[in-house]
């Protein structure tokens, strides 16, 4: 995992890629104008007690600065970690996706497009999946799945071969 630091909005600072508390998932979201990141990230937390089960950090992140971000929780009342302000940086080092917003309207500055990371207590990418579209994302169904066979099975890292 890069090294990348995600500012929550309680305060506390994650060091990606430095820090290992156990099993960690990281969501990059679009950021509040994105109607399929609510959906997602809706369904994210009606699962959350059972990746919580599995021992399962779950963080999500954007570009957002941390007014947007606040106003998601307001509304949407997540109960995982929430960041804000991801730099470019951080998205290219993450390998995501970056788009410049279409209009005014949509938002004020370029964001990443979804990513979502599963980081293992070894600090390692275990699961890993990038989109270059709003309309792509993994079935959080699966992926909790998938975790478990991961974690009871105690699977390997697979496809080591192929990105570069």
């Amino acid at each position: 995992m890069p090294p990348i630091k995600v500012e929550l909005l309680d305060g506390t600072v994650r060091h990606f890629g430095l820090d290992y508390p156990g099993w960690t998932m990281l969501v990059v979201y679009r950021g509040r104008h994105c109607p399929r990141c609510r959906t997602y990230l809706s369904k994210l937390d009606s699962l959350l007690d059972a990746f919580t089960a599995r021992r399962v950090s779950v963080v999500a992140t954007s570009a957002d600065p941390r007014e947007k971000a606040e106003a998601d929780f307001r509304e949407f009342g997540w109960r995982f970690g929430i960041g804000h302000s991801l730099s470019l940086a951080d998205m290219e080092a993450l390998g995501l996706y970056i788009s410049d917003p279409r209009s005014p309207t949509e938002t004020d500055r370029p964001f990443a497009e979804p990513g979502l990371f599963v980081i293992n207590p070894n600090g390692l990418i275990h699961i890993l999946s990038v989109s270059n579209t709003a309309s792509c994302r993994p079935d959080l169904d699966v992926l909790l799945d998938g975790i478990i066979s991961t974690q009871e099975n105690d699977l390997p890292i697979r496809g080591l071969r192929g990105l570069g």
